[in-house]
């Protein structure tokens, strides 16, 4: 069944589960066509709204619409056999913050009773050593969130447990689900009640309803009846569970803590590997595609519920999402972003006296094609840390305000100079348009913009916050059209071919390989079919 055709019929058969909740949003929001559904965008001159997934987004001064940047998904956190296992899921979430600032949880297991506590705000915000301290045990699972499913109210924050015949389950789920309304649909007919409006719940579910004999089969059956992107830590008890789904969209990695003085060693499971560092756990593996991981009082054990499907990982995970300093799909993200700049330089060089990367996600493309092109690199754009999610706007409109809040140019570096401005990406490009001004305004002789990445042509359904296909500047505009847009004096994108090198250089025989990794965003090729999220489960922010 093609994928249109999959996604009329099950949209079709939903049409009368959702027209209420539909028909509010349909009254609220501007429908916009889709080249493989049907979506919806919310049409509004305020300066923040709330999208269809619940989020609240900042918007372009200029032209009402959101910063030029994408969402990252969420992170997640395990921790097996430590006295203080709560504190550790909490350093873990500590070093996964980038993955998600909205909200927050943990949950822990002493083998008898689980407690959690869940938050929005960002980790150190709401775990307070008074708070970790109501959470005992020796196994802990952690989540931050930021929503792609579901609205964003504390209703959704995760780890969700439900309480089944087959015991109390916790989870923690980085990704997105792309046939939950089927999955739901039926589960409702079977009596199931859900809690939340997030997709994650779906697969505790079905474990819950699941006919096998044993929680490990239950958990490999229902996780082979999911499809999309979904790394996931499960907490019964006294067990601890890891499993990716058989695509590998999303990462997750095993590590270890050498027991002390002949104590049982400890096991921790992270969405990137700089969360060990923190915990001074040495890296083991990742948990592989269609893998399932149990860990109990017996050991890990393993097993596979799907080994059929083709590796399909994630391959912005190396252009933006991951902290440079973790280990993806089996790469460092550092080496992957320094060769994107170092063949972003091969491929597009332009005679220019300064590289300036767009900080923070800029900074290692840039360092690799400044020492490939032998131009100086330097800060000519400042970062300020310190600007949360929200800040206050002046009452006089001002142009470019928010984005001079968050970065402010060098002019005794940029006057006069020819300045190669080196990027992550182009979503929309409103927010490369009031960059390019800034670095021109500070005195710049020409501006010249390099992305370390293909045009973003399509949105994502596997766990990234993607715009529209209409609100993605490159869906919609030649290259040349989008440098006159952005204002540079010229414009060049890395090629897919040169990304997917950089993304596999120097690996093994038997490592990954351009066919590895999931490139949708760039091609409009999916490698699952799908359903448009917002379409089946609209959802709207709690007032």
């Amino acid at each position: 069944m093609s994928d249109l055709l999959l996604q009329e019929k099950l949209v079709g058969g939903l049409k009368a589960a959702t027209a209420d909740s539909s028909a509010s949003l349909r009254n609220d929001n501007q429908r916009t066509g889709n080249d493989k559904g049907k979506s919806y965008s919310r049409s509004s001159a305020a300066r923040r709204v709330t999208n269809l997934k619940g989020v609240e987004l900042e918007l372009d001064e200029e032209d009402g619409t959101p910063f030029d940047k994408l969402r990252e998904e969420c992170g997640v956190m395990a921790v097996y056999n430590h006295s203080d296992a709560a504190r550790l899921a909490y350093w873990g979430l500590y070093a996964l913050q980038h993955r998600g600032q909205e909200s927050a949880g943990i949950a822990s297991a002493d083998g008898q009773q689980v407690n959690d506590i869940k938050g929005m705000g960002l980790v150190s915000e709401i775990f307070t050593d008074d708070v970790l301290a109501r959470l005992p045990g020796h196994m802990a699972i952690g989540h931050t969130r930021y929503s792609t499913t579901g609205d964003s109210a504390l209703l959704n924050a995760q780890p969700i447990s439900v309480e089944s015949a087959k015991g109390l389950i916790a989870i923690a789920h980085n990704g997105n689900l792309v046939n939950l309304g089927t999955a739901r649909e039926r589960l409702e007919r079977d009596g199931a009640l859900f809690q939340t409006t997030s997709d994650s719940e779906i697969i505790i579910q079905l474990i819950a309803h699941s006919k096998q004999s044993t929680l490990v089969d239950c958990i490999a059956d229902s996780l082979g009846q999911v499809e999309g992107a979904f790394s996931i830590v499960m907490m019964t008890r006294n067990r601890i569970f890891a499993a990716r789904d058989p695509h590998g969209f999303r990462p997750l990695s095993m590590g270890r803590i050498a027991g002390v003085d002949g104590a049982p060693d400890t096991f921790v499971f992270a969405s990137e590997t700089c969360a060990f560092d923190l915990l001074h756990a040495k890296y083991e593996r990742d948990v592989k595609p269609g893998e399932l991981v149990m860990v109990s009082e017996d050991g890990v054990t393993s097993r596979y519920f799907n080994t059929t499907t083709e590796q399909a990982s994630c391959v912005f995970e190396h252009v933006y999402f991951a902290r440079p300093d973790s280990k993806i799909f089996g790469r460092w993200v550092q080496q992957s972003r320094e060769e994107m700049g170092r063949q972003l330089a091969r491929e597009s060089g332009v005679p220019a006296d300064l590289i300036v990367p767009v900080p923070d996600s800029g900074v290692t493309a840039a360092i690799g094609y400044a020492a490939e092109s032998g131009i100086p690199f330097n800060l000519g754009l400042i970062r300020n840390h310190y600007v949360g999610r929200t800040f206050i706007q002046p009452e006089q409109r001002v142009r470019d305000f928010g984005v001079r809040m968050k970065l402010n140019p060098v002019r005794s570096l940029l006057e006069g100079k020819r300045v190669v401005l080196i990027d992550d990406s182009i979503i929309r490009g409103t927010t490369s348009r009031k960059i390019v001004r800034m670095v021109r305004a500070a005195g710049a002789k020409e501006v010249h913009l390099r992305i370390s990445c293909p045009p973003t042509i399509s949105p994502c359904f596997y766990g990234v916050d993607t715009p529209s296909k209409k609100d993605l500047i490159a869906a919609n505009k030649s290259v040349a059209e989008i440098c006159a847009f952005v204002e540079a004096d010229s414009l060049a994108y890395l090629s897919l071919v040169g990304l997917t090198h950089a993304c596999t250089k120097g690996e093994p025989v038997d490592g990954l390989s351009p066919g590895s990794f999931c490139t949708a965003c760039y091609t409009g090729d999916y490698p699952t079919q799908w359903v448009d999220v917002s379409e089946i489960l609209p959802a709207v922010a709690a007032v």
